[in-house]
């Protein structure tokens, strides 16, 4: 039985009300207050596609073995790097074995589920036991275009193979037109799109039914043998004919999340999939759509292995672990598209030293420090000295993750003269449960929330970007334990 064994999900912390957008650009686009219900996710100043995908796949290998995956496939079309396997990054920070297969997928909407096909033939063919498939995206609109309102940032993952399925994959079906709806040049920030009728009456009320159409003459299924529908689409009008044209129920449509999170781009059928798998009973049949340039359909039938507890968020979770982002200038400061001036100090040329980064990739990448083998000291950075005093063997070191462990803030500061683009920069000693202390910066918090003694987790972020060599080098960072509030 081949299908999905875990899945997982990440939305930002940060959400930002689309009226708050209107009222500062609406006097451009008026009619872009049609696009204006509900809020979108916002991805930190310190988070991108990468580290969106490490904290979904997280999210989905709570309770798996790491040791079994040997494949894994990222999916965006915001990859950070252009020559440098993004998933290969991913991997590392994972924590994952060296003895892994790794692709990047992109350029189309769907590429989403165009991996997670993948993924799933490479079990049936017996090329891997076991794949790790994530993707992500925090797609740009330029300020005024209905796209800024309407896009929003989110991840998603799941664990392929063949043992303890929680959904089974039962067929897939696609298609592909080079149709023109969504498009970005070699060089450009912003997505475009073509008109909305085009993309409304020849695309979306056309490609999507002629698709879930030939899925189900393929197979001789009827649409009502199905218990859930997902597909992304937040154009209203559309979905409301496409309901209408392929007869489907209010009760087999899934919440497109459009008022929650946004259009989330590759990763969006994914994160409807997940939401979908949240609360499925076994028996269920599940039927998942994306569009661009053309689509994927793929029919899942849910397991009794759903109903074993699993520790994970996947995406309700998320949801509710929320802050309000105020403010909408600080959203184009966070996205690079409103230049400030941030001080003398970030002045200062950072960039990374390839050969420096490959002899402490473990390290950097997968906070991984050293666990002595004589008394089980455990300690950060790795060392070839035990720090017990009362031990002191040498190089008798193995190697110990700290990236999955929790711990509490032993002191904390904050400070308004460093450069940050959310200030002041706030940074801190960690005391590891077990053992281990290091300083980390902190993120998603509030200087006036914190005290000493709070638990922590770590988090794969940015640690920072490098605007001469277009490079951004990533680390981990302390979130402590939070509660909804309003960030100004």
């Amino acid at each position: 039985m081949i299908g999905i064994q875990a899945f997982g999900g990440y939305v930002p912390r940060y959400r930002l009300d689309r009226q708050l957008i209107y009222q500062s650009m609406g006097w451009m686009a008026p009619g872009n207050k049609a696009h204006c219900r509900g809020e979108k996710a916002v991805a930190g100043f310190d988070e991108d596609s990468i580290t969106m995908a490490v904290a979904a796949s997280l999210d989905a290998m709570c309770n798996c073995d790491r040791s079994r995956i040997d494949s894994l496939c990222f999916a965006s079309t915001c990859l950070p790097f252009k020559e440098r396997l993004n998933a290969g990054i991913i991997k590392t920070a994972l924590g994952l074995k060296n003895e892994i297969s790794a692709a990047d997928f992109s350029s189309g909407l769907r590429s989403g589920t165009t991996a997670l096909l993948h993924a799933l033939d490479s079990i049936k063919a017996k090329r891997s036991r076991s794949t790790l498939l994530c993707a992500a995206d925090n797609r740009l609109g330029k300020p005024a275009s209905p796209q800024e309102i309407i896009f929003g940032d989110a991840g998603a993952a799941f664990l392929v193979g063949d043992e303890n399925v929680v959904a089974e994959f039962k067929g897939s079906y696609s298609t592909t037109h080079d149709f023109v709806d969504h498009y970005r040049g070699e060089f450009a920030k912003y997505d475009r799109q073509w008109e909305d009728r085009w993309i409304r009456d020849v695309g979306l009320t056309h490609l999507i039914p002629e698709a879930f159409n030939g899925f189900l003459q393929k197979y001789g299924k009827q649409i009502s043998e199905y218990n859930k529908i997902v597909y992304p689409c937040h154009d209203r009008t559309a979905r409301k004919t496409i309901n209408n044209l392929m007869g489907i129920a209010p009760e087999m449509e899934q919440d497109n999340l459009q008022e929650r999170i946004g259009d989330s781009g590759s990763a969006h059928a994914l994160v409807m999939l997940v939401k979908a798998l949240e609360n499925a009973v076994a028996g269920e049949r599940i039927l998942v759509l994306s569009f661009g340039n053309g689509c994927d359909v793929l029919d899942f039938e849910v397991t009794f292995a759903i109903e074993h507890p699993s520790a994970s968020k996947h995406i309700s979770g998320w949801l509710n672990d929320r802050i309000e982002l105020n403010n909408y200038t600080k959203y184009l400061v966070w996205r690079n598209i409103l230049p400030v001036e941030e001080g003398l100090r970030s002045e200062e040329d950072l960039w990374t030293r390839w050969s420096l980064l490959w002899r402490k990739r473990n390290e950097i990448l997968a906070l991984r420090g050293t666990r002595c083998k004589q008394c089980g000291t455990v300690q950060y950075p790795p060392q070839r000295v035990c720090v017990n005093d009362e031990c002191g063997a040498i190089d008798e070191m193995e190697e110990y993750g700290f990236s999955d462990k929790t711990g509490i803030i032993a002191s904390y500061t904050g400070d308004n003269l460093a450069s940050s683009f959310n200030p002041p920069a706030i940074y801190g000693q960690i005391e590891f449960e077990g053992g281990g202390k290091y300083m980390f910066d902190f993120a998603d918090c509030e200087l006036d929330a914190l005290s000493t003694g709070m638990p922590v987790k770590m988090s794969f972020r940015k640690k920072y970007h490098d605007p001469r060599r277009d490079i951004s080098g990533y680390f981990w960072k302390a979130v402590p334990s939070k509660e909804t509030t309003t960030d100004g």
